[in-house]
């Protein structure tokens, strides 16, 4: 969807360019692989529009649910929750929603009142989804309105999945979001997070649940996976890497400085620790790491976070389709997975 599809990192290819075409059908092969939910990502700057994206393929789908990412900053909360119970009823119920605390093209809010925006939003789209009126009286909306006459499928809100590190990241996950989402990291790490968010949530008298983001590169053997990931840096070009993570939206944040971390606390073949790989973070901004092994590996590697508290996986590869259709025939099978539901 953001122009982010490579058989070599940092090599455009017109044929995976962000298009209708081309994001359909990679929607359409997620369904019949047997995925449960597929992330809708969205850029200000890049690729094609995302809700207009949603509402397009969604009669397309029989069972697939979509995460569509929606960009705070750039939406009026109640507009946005008729677009989302529209998109939800055009889905028979199987839509998600991924906050991004955006800021307005051409405007740069501060951490703190970026955030606190983003929990106003947050909290405006949960009362109005519910089926509730709001009389909202913020520092960043003053509202008072009906909620939509379309409602969702289950008349509630569709489950809010958000993410970052920074201290007023983590209180707006902790006051507001359903699932949060963390990016790659060590095993060390993701436990202190879990721990940390469960701790912050707690204090407001909620509980959380939490999802992985990453990307894949899954073979029959550890060595030919080590390969595929060589070669998927084998034409990039050190420049053009620092050039398109220095365009990314979200370049400065404290998320994209923990990859930066990881990445350069790697060793020098660049795995963070067993089949933890962060070349892909040279040729992007943002989740910059892969799970690279053989089934067993990686399938054993998402045990693993499963074990830490890990509920959901939003995993990727290079290119798309081709990475997608090899984990569903090599791992997915054998996860007893569904579709996260509110509990």
């Amino acid at each position: 969807m953001c122009d982010d599809d490579y058989e070599f990192l940092g090599v455009p290819d017109p044929m995976l360019r962000s298009s209708w075409e081309h994001c359909r059908d990679i929607v359409l092969q997620a369904e019949t692989g047997g995925y449960d939910n597929i992330l809708l990502p969205s850029g200000y700057a890049l690729g094609i529009d995302t809700t207009a994206f949603a509402a397009a393929i969604a009669p397309m789908l029989r069972r697939l649910a979509l995460l569509m990412a929606v960009r705070i900053g750039e939406s009026w909360p109640p507009q946005l929750a008729r677009q989302i119970a529209t998109i939800d009823r055009m889905l028979g119920g199987r839509l998600n929603i991924n906050i991004i605390s955006s800021d307005l093209p051409g405007e740069t809010l501060p951490s703190g009142p970026r955030y606190a925006r983003t929990v106003e939003a947050m909290r405006i789209l949960r009362t109005l989804l519910n089926g509730e009126p709001l009389d909202h009286d913020g520092a960043f909306w003053k509202l008072k309105v009906d909620p939509p006459r379309i409602t969702t499928m289950s008349g509630r809100a569709p489950l809010l999945y958000f993410g970052g590190l920074s201290p007023d990241a983590r209180d707006a996950a902790a006051r507001e979001c359903d699932v949060y989402l963390m990016w790659p990291d060590t095993r060390d790490n993701v436990a202190a997070i879990i721990a940390d968010l469960t701790e912050r949530a707690a204090r407001y008298g909620r509980t959380l649940r939490f999802g992985y983001r990453a990307h894949v590169v899954v073979r029959e053997s550890e060595a030919e996976a080590r390969a595929v990931a060589d070669r998927l840096l084998s034409r990039l070009d050190v420049a053009q890497g620092a050039a398109i993570r220095a365009r990314s939206l979200d370049a400065r944040s404290a998320g994209v400085a923990a990859q930066t971390a990881l990445r350069e606390g790697a060793g020098g073949d660049g795995y963070a620790e067993d089949n933890l790989w962060t070349g892909i973070g040279r040729a992007r901004s943002g989740c910059g790491a892969a799970i690279v092994g053989d089934p067993d590996q990686v399938l054993a590697k998402l045990q693993m976070y499963r074990d830490l508290g890990i509920d959901a996986f939003i995993l990727s590869g290079y290119p798309h389709q081709a990475e997608a259709d090899l984990f569903a025939r090599h791992v997915l099978p054998r996860i007893d997975h569904a579709p996260l539901s509110r509990t």
